[in-house]
């Protein structure tokens, strides 16, 4: 049962099993999150890339066990695509309190993993 559904089945009404589910998907990060709601929630949850080194490092870690079945080319290459797209970006983060403790740190730790893959 996805989240919509689920939101349904516990007597949500359907905008707010909507709302749960364009929330869910903001986190997908393929598009600027609109909204303040969304903002916070994709800044939340980039918010391990301005983590400190080492937690970063064993983030990194932790994708590429997750992901352990993609071939190492065609991870590198995947990996290499996302993180080129977070620092393209303007900013990675969205709200002022992500923005002042995590931007610099995230674009040292993504050009750090970049430079290792």
């Amino acid at each position: 049962m996805g989240a919509r559904e689920s939101a349904l089945a516990s007597s949500l009404s359907s905008e707010q099993a909507n709302r749960i589910y364009a929330l869910i998907l903001v986190t997908m990060h393929d598009a600027i999150a609109v909204g303040r709601d969304a903002a916070v929630l994709v800044d939340v949850d980039l918010s391990i890339l301005g983590a400190e080194t080492a937690r970063f490092d064993e983030y990194e870690g932790q994708i590429r066990e997750e992901y352990s079945w993609v071939p190492g080319p065609l991870y590198r290459r995947s990996r290499r695509q996302i993180l080129r797209g977070f620092l393209d970006r303007m900013r990675i983060y969205s709200a002022a309190y992500f923005l002042a403790r995590h931007e610099t740190a995230a674009r040292e730790n993504i050009a750090r993993s970049l430079d290792r893959l």
